[in-house]
């Protein structure tokens, strides 16, 4: 089509002139020839013994996973260490029938023996009652054990005063299982049945009770007298653990939790607590001959 314009029309579409030839500055890049290159295998060796000092650097992951070991192995070096000091029937700080006494744990670091008293005695007369406390400061630790003067008033409490709220916080019991089971181990030593720092937390156990942290590592009922087992044995034809405990299958006192004060008897606390109880003993005239109207609080 541009053949069918005017002359000056095509002259706006003609090319324009080449660029004039400009010699070039370095030679031409074909005969060009650069400095020669040559391995460095020659000077390995030598690297061997240029600095015998040097300690190579550390990186983050290394660092982490060395601290990491140390903290491991300083930990069971003082766990072996406390378990050859670690003597519970030894203990001078441990007194009194460990088949009566009763385990608190969880407690709020305000209580004192009196409020400890006031809520356990509902069950039956105490013969002792210690809070633990640390050797450095003398503050509280968390924990206490109150002695019965009755092993069934033990009983009694370890069935239902688990997760009883005591100065805001819900406390757990058990038995005092140091004096008790062969083998037992505090938390501090490696053992110990809590479920609260299993892990991270969608492990950790988040609700009160031992109903969840001790189901993870056991299934044993309180431990039973010799004299108390025996009787209980013989009066039911010799085939059960004592207090209701069937015997398990390696001779142990121990049996399965559902024999005796397990998991069903746990889960219906709450309905009890709100019902009221009948005891031999009359524990509801005890506390208010002592104590008056005053409770404890009982809701969840």
């Amino acid at each position: 089509m541009t053949d069918k314009l005017p002359h000056n029309l095509l002259a706006l579409f003609a090319p324009r002139p080449p660029l004039p030839y400009a010699k070039p500055l370095d030679r031409d890049p074909v005969k060009r020839k650069g400095p020669t290159v040559t391995g460095v295998g020659q000077y390995v060796p030598l690297l061997k013994d240029y600095d015998p000092e040097y300690v190579p650097t550390e990186t983050v992951e290394e660092k982490k996973k060395r601290k990491l070991a140390e903290k491991k192995k300083k930990a069971e070096e003082a766990i072996k260490k406390g378990l050859e000091e670690w003597d519970p029937n030894k203990d001078e700080n441990v007194t009194g029938d460990p088949f009566k006494t009763l385990f608190v744990a969880r407690m709020s670091f305000d209580i004192t023996e009196k409020d400890l008293r006031r809520e356990f005695e509902m069950y039956g007369p105490i013969e002792n009652i210690r809070i633990v406390k640390r050797k450095d400061d003398g503050k509280p630790r968390g924990y206490a054990f109150v002695e019965f003067e009755r092993e069934k008033d033990m009983k009694a409490a370890y069935k239902d005063a688990d997760g009883v709220k005591l100065l805001g916080r819900r406390i757990l019991v058990d038995v005092e299982r140091g004096r008790t089971v062969k083998g037992w181990r505090p938390r501090r030593l490696g053992g110990g049945l809590g479920g609260t720092r299993i892990g991270g937390p969608e492990q950790n156990q988040k609700y009160s009770g031992r109903e969840g942290s001790y189901a993870i590592h056991t299934s044993h009922p309180p431990p039973v007298s010799s004299h108390d087992r025996d009787y209980r044995s013989h009066s039911r034809g010799g085939t059960s653990g004592g207090y209701g405990y069937s015997s398990s299958s390696n001779g142990s006192r121990y049996g399965s939790r559902h024999g005796g004060y397990g998991s069903s008897y746990d889960r219906d606390r709450d309905y009890r607590r709100r019902s009221g109880r009948s005891r031999s003993r009359s524990p509801g005239r005890y506390r208010d001959d002592r104590y008056g109207s005053k409770g404890r609080d009982r809701r969840r």
